[in-house]
């Protein structure tokens, strides 16, 4: 098949199906390899996997979604700027609060036994020690936030410079009147 022909097959196929044959040829790929796995799973305790997946549904459901809706709420209130200059929308200064606090939470998800010294048999399965663990997390949290407050200072900077060039050249104006 030349380049000619397929150029037309390719469009049509992109019309009814709304993307390209090899988006098509991933997501096929990726259903197989979640098949693959859930087989995988299920295979040693698959009352044990059902009890552990429907609990954390739950847990995320009706614990954890109002949790941090309302914590980001209380959140959109402390930080509300209101709106911006000439009536554009509200900055969205509460991102570089979110933005840490989001990557500081998947990294406790993912290392709270050891955050909090409930590792079980870490020393023994790894050879590695447990210990600082809690002081890591701290400290790439701090890290986090004042990365996210400095990113946050420069572009506040930069976009007041602007006016404090135009309030500068007005006081200057004004004294070359007076």
């Amino acid at each position: 098949m030349n380049r000619s022909t397929r150029g037309p097959i390719v469009a049509a196929f992109r019309r009814r199906y709304g993307a390209s044959p090899l988006h098509l040829l991933l997501v096929l790929a990726s259903f197989a390899l979640a098949l693959y796995a859930g087989i995988r799973l299920l295979r040693g305790d698959a009352v044990g996997v059902a009890i552990w997946f429907v609990g954390a549904a739950l847990l995320h459901d009706l614990v954890l979604l109002p949790l941090y809706s309302v914590t980001d709420r209380a959140a959109q209130y402390l930080w509300h700027t209101g709106a911006a200059p000439g009536g554009a929308m509200p900055r969205p200064s509460i991102n570089y609060f979110r933005v840490p606090a989001f990557i500081a939470g998947v990294l406790f998800l993912v290392w709270w036994p050891l955050i909090l010294q409930q590792g079980g048999h870490y020393t023994a399965s790894t050879g590695l020690p447990a210990d600082g663990f809690l002081a890591r997390w701290l400290l790439i949290t701090a890290g986090l936030f004042i990365a996210s407050a400095a990113v946050l200072l420069v572009r506040t900077w930069l976009r007041l410079r602007p006016r404090r060039k135009e309030m500068r050249a007005q006081a200057r104006a004004r004294k070359a009147t007076s």
